[in-house]
């Protein structure tokens, strides 16, 4: 479908030059498209642009099923709030490895530097709310009710997730490895699982100190 390639090589132009430096004219050339289907079906670059970041938060939530969260924190037990932590923390870490994120990860970490109106259309999609659920479900994970805290908790748990990608490069070295391979993966997974715990449990002791 010639939208969806246009909305896929826009999300990768975008991503390397911005929004300034992304030529419409050469990612209507490469979609194969004329100009003018552009402005037919955005208003021009700033809707493709904005169509981009929608298309972005879609990409995101592919497969994600966010009614297993809510009815994780509907239901208020501990023990699965903190399985559902793992889970998600897993789920993201597995789906930042793979080649299709490369493009709206390049888009998201731009809005996260400068963001613009378009970067409000991708933390209202499954983004904002699985960071949201995050909060919901450390506070129930510890009984904390403090969301200030369970705030900058959920911020350092997906910080670890994200590393990967946004300092690709430094984990690469550091790891001494060409490429980040399943197995590595999978080990850097039960790492972030176990710390994971291990933030969940200093919160539950604080908690029980302050009573």
């Amino acid at each position: 479908m010639v939208q969806q390639r246009l909305l896929d090589i826009a999300i990768d132009a975008f991503g390397q030059h911005g929004l300034d430096g992304a030529s419409t004219r050469e990612i209507a050339a490469a979609a194969g498209t004329a100009m003018s289907s552009i402005t037919y079906h955005y208003g021009g670059k700033e809707g493709l642009y904005l169509a981009a970041a929608e298309e972005v938060a879609k990409q995101m939530g592919d497969g994600q099923s966010l009614d297993d969260i809510d009815r994780v924190i509907a239901a208020g037990d501990p023990q699965a709030a903190r399985r559902a932590i793992e889970m998600i923390l897993r789920n993201f870490l597995e789906r930042l490895q793979g080649e299709r994120s490369n493009s709206w990860a390049l888009f998201i970490m731009r809005e996260q530097l400068n963001p613009t109106g378009a970067f409000e259309r991708i933390y209202a999609g499954p983004m904002g709310h699985t960071a949201r659920g995050l909060v919901e479900l450390v506070c129930i994970a510890t009984g904390v009710e403090d969301r200030a805290a369970a705030r900058l908790a959920a911020i350092s748990l997906f910080g670890q997730v994200l590393v990967l990608k946004a300092a690709r490069a430094t984990c690469r070295k550091l790891l001494e490895r060409e490429t980040l391979t399943p197995e590595l993966i999978r080990s850097y997974a039960d790492r972030v699982a176990a710390n994971a715990d291990a933030i969940l449990d200093r919160m539950i002791s604080e908690r029980q100190e302050q009573a």
